[in-house]
């Protein structure tokens, strides 16, 4: 009997470790996305299963409580949900599955794989919103990251742990200069999220990036427009997970989202379906908390950890670089940012990237004061003849006026030669900096 009791104990315990309490409440009220429930207990950010009238059963995420009741929003709207349907809390929800078997792969917003492969065995957890780090740890920027676009290392140059937004309007070649960088930059794992692209761009962009060695460095998160609000903010949040999880390894990554515009309509979505207020251009108070939020998230890490470099793709509607909410929001935090401009993508001249109106805000910190001087050199030179470029060509202006101009326009097929760039070419740090040193060398008047 005395041998029994132990082995009975042991039992008694596993048992009891394995069994776990299923929460659960019924549908009060459903609107199509928003699910109202009796009051159960579950945190927000709670993952449940909603029964559905056709026997089967669709994905929710609590959000809020309202007057005794759970909020919770739907992963797929629309569902055939009635009256009293059953509700019940499931695992997950506040951690994600991390490891290096992501790396290669496609995946959703809930971690399942999109490119016919076998889901991804993960051997860690990380929180799905991140870690707080002490500001005051965290290391300073100090080396450059090659990025493989000779413009952007020579007269933009991005450091590691950086973050840096690109902003555009449509169709002036985001997309090529992502994947330009995804192909071609140094660093050690590159994470990518498609936030609410159109389904082709994201099968286009993922067959144009998912080949050779860039692919075995690289994790894709994908959620087309037609997903969920919900699905395109747990997208952005685990894709910037992952890239924390790596970065905690020790690995300089590179995190790229497209867009954050687009995470900003699913929180505006979610914000005025639970009754926020509109404010500036319809976007509710959410949304200003929620960008510096996630970015916030990236950038350098603690003493032997990598650092995370950040580039964020931001809509201008109609091409206003200046009055858009999420813009501003997004220019005010960043640590940079890049301006396409359509002007160039109409002269043929890619990547489109305006660089008098374009700056990286620490630039000046980790590159010599060579480079320095050359890329404020360049800088001048683009300004000067783009403003006076309509002027030259109507015969307004005359040789010898202006010296600074007359050094513009004779190096001009020089300096297009240094911007323009084929997607499928590299061009590595150093000679990009050597290249932009030999074309400014010797500038009359530009200090």
């Amino acid at each position: 009997m005395n041998a029994i009791l132990p082995f009975l104990t042991d039992r008694l315990a596993g048992l009891a470790q394995s069994v776990v309490p299923q929460v659960s409440g019924r549908v009060l009220r459903y609107d199509g996305l928003i699910v109202e429930t009796t009051g159960f207990p579950a945190s927000p950010g709670s993952l449940c299963l909603v029964d559905t009238e056709d026997g089967g059963t669709v994905q929710a995420e609590v959000i809020g409580f309202q007057n005794g009741r759970n909020m919770l929003l739907l992963d797929e709207p629309r569902a055939v949900i009635v009256a009293s349907a059953r509700v019940r809390t499931i695992a997950g929800g506040q951690m994600v599955g991390v490891g290096p078997e992501l790396l290669g792969r496609v995946i959703d917003a809930k971690g399942a794989p999109l490119d016919g492969l076998p889901m991804p065995r993960t051997v860690d957890e990380w929180p799905l919103d991140g870690r707080r780090l002490n500001p005051l740890l965290r290391q300073p920027v100090t080396k450059p990251l090659d990025v493989g676009v000779r413009i952007i290392n020579a007269a933009l140059t991005v450091g590691q742990g950086q973050r840096i937004g690109i902003v555009a309007g449509s169709g002036v070649g985001k997309s090529v200069l992502m994947g330009m960088m995804v192909r071609f930059t140094s660093a050690d794992v590159i994470v990518v999220g498609l936030i609410g692209e159109r389904a082709r761009e994201v099968g286009d962009f993922v067959g144009h990036v998912m080949q050779g060695e860039a692919a075995k460095k690289l994790c894709l998160v994908a959620v087309p427009a037609d997903r969920s609000p919900l699905l395109r903010l747990r997208a952005a949040r685990r894709a910037t997970a992952i890239a924390e999880y790596f970065a905690a390894q020790g690995k300089q990554v590179l995190l790229i989202m497209d867009s954050l515009t687009r995470v900003a309509h699913a929180q505006r979505e979610i914000g005025l379906a639970l009754g926020e207020q509109p404010t500036a251009k319809g976007y509710p108070p959410s949304v200003v908390s929620l960008i510096p939020n996630l970015i916030e998230r990236t950038g350098p890490g603690l003493a032997n950890e990598g650092a995370i470099t950040a580039i964020y793709t931001v809509l201008a509607d109609g091409d206003d670089t200046t009055n858009d909410p999420v813009v501003d929001s997004a220019r005010a935090i960043l640590d940079g940012h890049f301006v396409l401009s359509r002007r160039q993508t109409q002269m043929g001249l890619y990547p489109a990237i305006d660089i008098p109106q374009s700056v990286s805000r620490v630039m000046n910190d980790i590159v010599d004061p060579e480079h320095r001087l050359a890329a404020t050199r360049l800088k001048r030179l683009i300004s000067t003849y783009l403003d006076n470029r309509d002027l030259m060509l109507l015969g307004g202006y005359v040789p010898g006026q202006d010296p600074v101009l007359d050094e513009a326009a004779s190096l001009w097929p020089r300096i297009e030669g240094l911007i323009r760039q084929n997607q499928e070419q590299s061009c590595d740090f150093a000679t990009s900096r050597a290249e932009l040193i030999a074309l400014t060398a010797g500038g009359a008047g530009l200090a």
